[in-house]
């Protein structure tokens, strides 16, 4: 027999009475009064995951479907490797979930995500991966209602998700010690450490900057094994890529591999004009060297092979980022860029590129010994797409598309990937090779600004690529970096302010006041590609009811107030629908509503589910 709710007539008033009051963990039971009703059968039970970082969420989300007649029972795990075990694991009902679209561009919120096959997806819906992969071959013009349509199947029909809202990114730092004239921030990429310089810039030698990050516990320093706050920074800052994101997201071929990039007419063949001023680093007696192995077309080609095929690695988790990479070489034939139109008509390839170079292309070579820009001699990469797909640019601004040594990894991958053991094989980027003591044997060859020299569980101490884009302005700055991991956020912002810290990056909004409070502190925000939802467990291997019934998963998203949950955050938090919330404006809005939840549970009830 089904589990009942409360009536929820009788307690719809209390609810809109709720509305600006929340409750804390110690205040849940509810004192009943003259529109309550305590009668009640037994309630059905919810078990919510999350992690100590969300338990403001967790209690408020607990609060809201209580009230709606719910029991909900809180799983909090200490740290994210412990919450992310359980969740891979289906041992939840509902989890606190969160997605940053570090691309800047739609595809990416919704692909890996939601997609039958994505790397990071519980759902398999053909009607949802229809709409993904017709809104990612549409222009920013066409594709506003594919992806409001998209938001129905996820939200409105099905109840996979419950948005619960976009955040604001914010950051601190120091300004009696840093330059806030070199201090970016993004609203995609992760922060940038290579503009970063002291006030003073004798101290750019001399001083280690300070940073922190929470998650101490790194997926991978191989770029395409990992895609999380763990090493998102990490990796962002120690390969480069083939293009860049500006702040504001958009694509740019500064400070990236490529000195100039094009897109042919018809969306498809993508074309990138390689520099020379970039070679591997890698550690040797505690030091970065440069290696003098230059990074190549070659590296480039081997790394986005890889990035796009699944079974090149064991564990990889960015393939579906990249599915739409066809092929990518080394072009050949000069007369290829004179013949090419751009997409927009207004010339040839070769123009354009040309435009941007301070030597013009006198020759397209394959060997990396044949490289020598000033001579005119250069690398070009072209790269075609499975179909037109201009949100492949994006896609190579991901830290995944981060270039690696393919000389160095082939070197350190040597075992089965059929028989890969992860107690016994170390592959390349495994933190237990940058772990002080007996596992330490650095392997890292880094092709971006920076190079990790070794971690223990409480920091990351980097160096400087000596031999990344020297003399020139995209130099980093700062020779030496620290990264403390500190997992909770009142200790990383006592941590700024007695100046153990220069910047911490990623504030929550609550702590906003406590910056403003100090003089020798700057703060800075901007809203943010970052959003909370409800993750409910549909996975069709789950014997969970939410798994089985879209009427109890509605009855979930509908007990969501979002003004509430923004008033717990003083009013800095903002509504969101779904993932696509903060980069395309669909219209759509979550409204709480007692009334749908009573409906939507009561056809849970009647269908005998």
């Amino acid at each position: 027999m089904k589990k009942q709710l409360l009536p929820f007539l009788t307690i719809a008033a209390t609810i809109a009475l709720a509305a600006c009051d929340v409750q804390t963990e110690n205040e849940s039971n509810i004192v009943p009064g003259d529109n309550e009703s305590v009668e009640t059968t037994e309630k059905i039970s919810l078990e919510l995951l999350g992690s100590a970082d969300d338990e403001t969420d967790l209690n408020i989300v607990r609060d809201q479907l209580n009230r709606n007649g719910f029991d909900v029972t809180l799983n909090t795990q200490p740290d994210f490797a412990s919450y992310r075990s359980l969740r891979d694991a289906g041992n939840y009902d509902i989890s606190i979930a969160s997605w940053t679209t570090v691309t800047g561009n739609p595809d990416y919120a919704v692909r890996s995500l939601f997609t039958s096959n994505g790397d990071n997806s519980i759902i398999s819906d053909e009607d949802v991966d229809a709409l993904i992969n017709e809104a990612a071959l549409q222009t920013p013009d066409e594709y506003t209602e594919t992806y409001a349509e998209l938001e129905h199947e996820l939200v409105d029909e099905n109840a996979y998700i419950v948005p619960l809202y976009n955040s604001l990114k914010a950051q601190a730092f120091n300004h009696d010690l840093l330059n806030p004239d070199t201090i970016r921030l993004s609203k995609s990429r992760a922060f940038a450490w290579e503009p970063v310089s002291y006030d003073d810039e004798s101290m750019n030698e001399s001083e280690s900057l300070m940073l922190t990050q929470t998650i101490s516990d790194l997926t991978s320093l191989d770029p395409i094994k990992g895609n999380d706050g763990s090493i998102n920074q990490l990796n962002t800052n120690m390969y480069v890529r083939l293009v860049n994101l500006t702040d504001d997201d958009d694509v740019v071929s500064e400070g990236s591999l490529s000195y100039v990039h094009a897109i042919a007419e018809g969306n498809a063949d993508y074309y990138f004009v390689l520099r020379d001023d970039i070679n591997f680093a890698a550690i040797e007696d505690g030091e970065a060297v440069d290696t003098g192995s230059l990074v190549s077309g070659q590296d480039v080609i081997y790394s986005l092979d890889r990035a796009k095929n699944p079974d090149s690695v064991p564990d990889h988790r960015t393939y579906s980022l990249h599915e739409h990479i066809d092929t990518v070489s080394l072009l050949t034939d000069m007369s290829e860029l004179e013949n090419t139109q751009l997409t927009d008509g207004s010339g040839s390839v070769l123009e354009a590129l040309e435009a941007e170079l301070e030597t013009a292309i006198s020759s397209v070579v394959e060997s990396e010994d044949e490289v020598n820009n000033a001579s005119g001699n250069y690398q070009v990469i072209k790269l075609t797409t499975t179909e037109p797909f201009p949100q492949v640019l994006n896609y190579l601004a991901h830290q995944s598309a981060g270039i690696v040594s393919q000389e160095q990894v082939e070197s350190i991958n040597t075992y089965d990937n059929d028989n890969f053991d992860i107690t016994t094989d170390i592959s390349y980027g495994d933190q237990r090779a940058v772990t002080e003591g007996e596992t330490y044997d650095n392997h890292l060859y880094a092709s971006g600004p920076y190079i990790m020299i070794e971690k223990n569980d409480y920091a990351a101490t980097f160096q400087k690529n000596p031999a990344f884009m020297t003399d020139t302005e995209n130099e980093p700055n700062i020779s030496n970096i620290t990264v403390r991991f500190i997992g909770d956020e009142d200790s990383a912002l006592s941590a700024l302010r007695s100046e153990e810290i220069d910047l911490m990056y990623g504030l929550g909004e609550t702590k906003y006041d406590i910056v403003e409070g100090e003089e020798n502190l700057t703060l800075q925000s901007r809203q943010s590609n970052g959003v909370k939802y409800l993750m409910i467990n549909v996975d069709s291997d789950s014997d969970r009811e939410v798994a089985q019934s879209a009427d109890l998963r509605k009855a979930i998203l509908y007990s969501i107030n979002q003004d509430e949950i923004s008033s717990a955050y003083d009013g800095l938090k903002l509504k969101a629908y779904t993932t696509v919330t903060p980069l395309v404006d669909t219209g759509n809005e979550l409204i709480a509503d007692p009334a749908k939840v009573e409906e939507f549970y009561q056809n849970y009830q009647d269908s005998g589910e």
